[in-house]
Order: structure tokens, then sequence, then C-alpha cells
């Protein structure tokens, strides 16, 4: 499931806690939202040419949601039967949970929704932004999840025991030294693999994480600081097409940003790649390809 924006722009309030964001310069403002919905566009259309079947919808008109391209924050489905909602650390980014699309899913394939936003009203409240914040190993039923600002231990540990998995919650940093806001833009894990930034992760986690990922039994790509943190590389998905295929969808900034030993893993790993184009999406919306799909994995009723 993708959303094609109406109204995408830098959006202040995440820039707080998000440092992949660039703010635009005024005379480019008003030509932003043109810009990413070709972006937007050009990307659907490269995963449907490889047989991927997409469901898009649209944000609503005159959308006071600027980051409304990235749904995986607020929702997430599972072939168990769940579809789960998220708690929003962003504020102004809530009014992106769209109760018609919700409806529309369980209507159409039966799943149970769970419902983690309430946290948003606890005191304190307790944040944990959908498969931004975790990263679902789903052969081995585990939750990787960087504690940040916008996920919470506790909520993850919590998710994770409602799914039936084990949870791994460390920390891990960006450029700056701050916490990385979300999990899935230093690793991502496919059938046979894990793409890692092994070296944004605190050194007093690190070999707890790492051992956990080779006693998977995938197979580790790693990924360099800079690739994690100036080109998006740790921001990929592996999906499927409708053949079975397996397909890795990363962006342009993030596949020109690899080097040969990389590519060959993971053009070994998959059937396909798709890199697309969307560098304003990324200055601007400080998220990448994997942030702007939400899987859709249809519940197997037993």
């Amino acid at each position: 499931m993708m959303i094609a924006p109406t109204n995408f722009g830098f959006n202040e309030e995440a820039f707080i806690t998000n440092k992949f964001q660039q703010r635009p310069d005024k005379s480019e403002i008003s030509k932003i939202q043109d810009i990413v919905l070709n972006e937007f566009n050009s990307f659907v259309e490269l995963l449907t040419e490889k047989g991927v079947s997409v469901h898009v919808h649209s944000d609503v008109p005159n959308s006071q949601t600027p980051d409304s391209i990235f749904p995986n924050n607020w929702i997430s489905t599972h072939e168990t039967g769940e579809l789960i909602t998220y708690s929003m650390g962003v504020s102004n980014r809530r009014r992106e949970r769209r109760e018609d699309i919700v409806a529309s899913l369980i209507a159409e394939y039966g799943f149970n929704h769970i419902d983690f936003s309430d946290r948003e009203n606890r005191n304190p409240p307790a944040y944990l932004e959908g498969t931004g914040s975790m990263i679902l190993d789903h052969k081995n039923k585990i939750v990787y999840g960087a504690i940040s600002p916008r996920t919470d231990q506790k909520t993850m540990e919590d998710l994770a025991e409602t799914i039936g998995y084990d949870s791994v919650a460390f920390k891990a940093y960006g450029k700056t030294g701050e916490l990385i806001y979300h999990t899935n833009v230093m690793m991502c894990v496919g059938d046979r693999y894990i793409v890692v930034g092994a070296d944004t992760i605190d050194e007093k986690d690190r070999a707890r994480v790492l051992d956990s990922m080779a006693s998977s039994g995938k197979e580790i790509v790693n990924l360099s600081n800079d690739q994690v943190h100036n080109h998006f590389a740790g921001n990929m998905l592996q999906i499927e097409n409708d053949k079975g295929e397996t397909i890795l969808v990363m962006s342009k900034t993030a596949f020109d940003s690899l080097n040969e030993d990389q590519l060959t893993q993971l053009n070994k790993l998959n059937d396909h790649i798709v890199s697309p184009a969307i560098p304003t999406v990324e200055r601007i919306g400080g998220g990448s390809a994997r942030c702007m799909i939400a899987e859709l994995f249809l519940p197997v009723h037993n």
C-alpha cells in the first residue's frame, strides 16, 4: 500500500527528531508537491512493471499531513490476521491514520484490528511508529527496535508479545550522535539476509544484537556509517511480485552508494532490485523508499 501525497512538504515538528530532513529553499516550496508526486508515480510504475500489486490511496484533498507519503509508520498487517495501528510521536502526523483505509482492509480481507494509538494519551505518552520503529523478522519471529523518542521499548515489547515475537531492543546513533529516530534507516530483514549498519549500534548493545542476527541463520550484509547516515542505504524492503519473485526495493541514492561486493551479495539474494529516484522525498521528507510502502500481508486463515 502506498499513499499519494496531496500536500507534501517540510514537516517542522518532525524535524526535531529526524536529522535526515533538510529544509527547502523558499524558492522551491511552491514546486515541491508536483515534484514529489512525479517521484511517487514513477516509483509506483517501477513496482507495477515488476509485477507488484500496488494498492494506491490518495491523501485527502487540502491535506494538513505533509508526511502522509510514509504510511508504514501508522499501520502494519500480518499473515496471522492482525491489522495494527500505531501511536505517533509527531502530533501532526496522527491525522495520517485513516479510518476509511482501515475499514476497507478489514472488510476486504478480514483483519482483526489492534489499536496501539491510545498510548499517545498516556502519562507519559509512549510512541511506536510502526515498521519505521521496528524491523520484523517474520521467519524467526523477532522484532528489532532502535530505542528513540519515537520508539518506546516497553511498547515495542508489548507489541512483540501481542503478535508472538521476541524483541531485541538497542540504541543506534546518527551522524551527530543523536539516537537514530527510526530503525528502518539502519537495517532491513529479508528472507535470507539482514542488511545492517552495525557500526551505528551502541557498543554496549552491538555484540548482543549481532549475535541475534547471526543465530537467525541469515546472511549479513554490512553497511558503513556513511551509507546509513548520508545515503539512506539501510532503508530497504524486500517484497514479492505476482510470480513469487523477491524484489529488494531501495532508492537510487541508496543503490548508488553500494560497493561492488554489497551489490554482488544483494543481487545473489534477490530476483530483482528496484531503485526509484526519489531525491526530493528523501531530502525534504527525511524518509526513503522503504518508508513509502506499507506491506499488505494477507491473512492466512486455517
